[in-house]
């Protein structure tokens, strides 16, 4: 299938899904916001890859929101149903609409069954921030900046970076960046922990980060998605909660079957071999 913003190819068993407007600046237009859920949800509910990563092309990773998402037909205004003789209330209501969809669209990088690893090269702004907050890891090349462009443009951030950076880095690394609109460079990045890794450039990136995803790749699916699950969890509740969900999980998806895999393959010194996850049932 081809897209407007992306390309998508599988390599083995990781799913490599790429912005593809690099002339334009990787800026996300209307078309980003159905396409990348489209497709993060279609590999999740397949079920065969093991691990997602998403990353760029050209200079910059993303500039974040193309203008376009805020004026034409398809805009914000016009899909929120702004004009002469409309009622106000009823416009503030379908605004809300169009933001909670937008932000379901990075949702879709936290629900999928298996890891999202982002490979960010340049400019990291704005929107691309909120994406990459979804991911479960990231990694950047030495140019690499991120920017919550938004308070640069008199808004305030609503796609996700203020609800997950806090949670990803300290609280007052967070509060700096959103009220200075600030680039962040890699090296800092590395520091406080919002990257796992910076590399010298976008080739030595993208060899390390699909390593990283073949070694998950190896790994039970099932096993990595309950660990993905329990951890996302984790974040969002208490200890005590978050060990009575594990225990819960556990009784219905800790089965032998995978473990003896496990231990069948070290005895034979070969690598294991374990069954795909099964399609989700939004796929049946």
């Amino acid at each position: 299938m081809s897209y407007t913003c992306f390309a998508v190819e599988n390599v083995g068993k990781i799913a490599h899904v790429k912005l593809t407007r690099a002339a334009e600046l990787n800026t996300m237009t209307p078309a980003f916001w159905s396409e990348l859920p489209q497709i993060v949800n279609g590999i999740s509910d397949e079920g065969r890859a093991r691990a997602i990563v998403l990353s760029s092309t050209g200079k910059h990773f993303t500039a974040g929101m193309d203008l376009s998402v805020f004026t034409g037909d398809s805009g914000v205004a016009s899909s929120a149903g702004a004009g002469d003789g409309v009622e106000i209330g009823r416009t503030r209501a379908n605004l809300r609409l169009i933001v909670l969809h937008l932000q379901d669209s990075f949702n879709a990088l936290e629900r999928a069954r298996m890891p999202v690893l982002a490979a960010v090269q340049g400019g990291c702004i704005g929107g691309g921030v909120d994406m990459v907050s979804a991911c479960d890891m990231r990694y950047a090349t030495a140019d690499a900046f991120f920017c919550i462009q938004e308070i640069n443009i008199g808004m305030t951030a609503d796609v996700g970076t203020l609800q997950r950076l806090p949670k990803i880095v300290p609280e007052g690394v967070v509060r700096e960046l959103a009220y200075t609109g600030r680039r962040m460079s890699a090296a800092r990045a590395r520091e406080v922990g919002l990257v796992n890794e910076v590399y010298p450039d976008q080739a030595a990136m993208l060899a390390g980060v699909m390593e990283i995803a073949e070694e998950i790749a190896h790994k039970s699916p099932l096993a990595i998605w309950g660990s993905k699950e329990m951890i996302t969890y984790a974040r969002d509740h208490s200890v005590a909660d978050s060990l009575n969900y594990v225990a819960t999980w556990q009784t219905g998806m800790f089965q032998a079957g995978d473990m003896m895999e496990s231990f069948a393959a070290k005895t034979e010194r070969r690598a294991p071999r374990f069954d795909d996850l099964l399609p989700s049932p939004r796929k049946i």
